[in-house]
């Protein structure tokens, strides 16, 4: 069993007995519990009613938060020519192609998203055992593998973040900042549920959402009402 510091005792101790909260008294309990020196990312996990196993019921989607982050993201453009002007001009922070490949065969990977046009992507797959675990193989279904990268570029830096379930059917998200206020964090918590609803599976049956969690990075969990978001 992991070994919790004496920090994370403590506040395991002050939030009591478990107990399920209103989203907004949970979240207030996770700014006030967050012990870390640095401004902690605040986190929701889902419990998901689904079968991970079945590839029918796999929970896919994205959204863009109406306060974003607070997360300043760097984007990978895989482009030549035309489309490579486009994508430095909407902003991208690395535009390349067999120079971006030696890279990241190298090791590098000092980026949050991937994007190509779709005849490259055939030269990206060099790479896929590299970003795959990561999640940053770029992918059709999610708009990263497309021929107006100008247009995922910018949604991107608007703050369009991803979500997908893992093995054990949870599904992990990050909504903002301990600094922000409650307000803010319940409004990108709302957006992100409304989200996550509108990719349940037809597959799925039975409660989809089964419970919801917030944490900050290193705190402790707070269960809230999902009714309530």
């Amino acid at each position: 069993m992991k070994k919790r510091s004496k920090k994370y005792q403590k506040a395991r101790e002050v939030l009591g007995a478990p107990q399920v909260l209103a989203p907004q008294e949970g979240l207030s309990k996770v700014k006030a519990l967050a012990y870390a020196r640095f401004d902690e990312s605040v986190d929701v996990h889902v419990n998901l009613g689904i079968d991970p196993e079945k590839g029918d019921q796999v929970v896919r989607g994205s959204v863009v938060l109406p306060h974003g982050t607070g997360k300043k993201v760097r984007i990978l453009v895989f482009a030549k020519g035309d489309q490579e002007l486009a994508a430095t001009k909407a902003g991208a922070d690395y535009v390349g192609a067999e120079d971006l490949i030696q890279k990241i065969e190298a090791g590098w990977t000092d980026f949050d998203f991937a994007v190509t046009t779709p005849d490259l992507m055939t030269m990206v797959s060099k790479v896929a055992r590299i970003l795959g675990p990561r999640g940053l193989l770029p992918n059709k279904k999610n708009g990263t593998v497309t021929d107006d990268v100008s247009e995922a570029v910018a949604e991107l830096k608007r703050g369009r973040l991803f979500f997908k379930n893992d093995k054990s059917g949870l599904v992990h998200f990050s909504i903002g900042r301990r600094s922000f206020n409650e307000q803010t964090l319940l409004e990108n918590l709302r957006a992100f549920m409304r989200a996550l609803l509108t990719a349940k599976p037809a597959a799925a049956r039975g409660v989809f959402v089964k419970q919801v969690t917030i944490s900050s990075t290193m705190g402790v969990g707070v269960r809230i009402n999902a009714n309530e978001v």
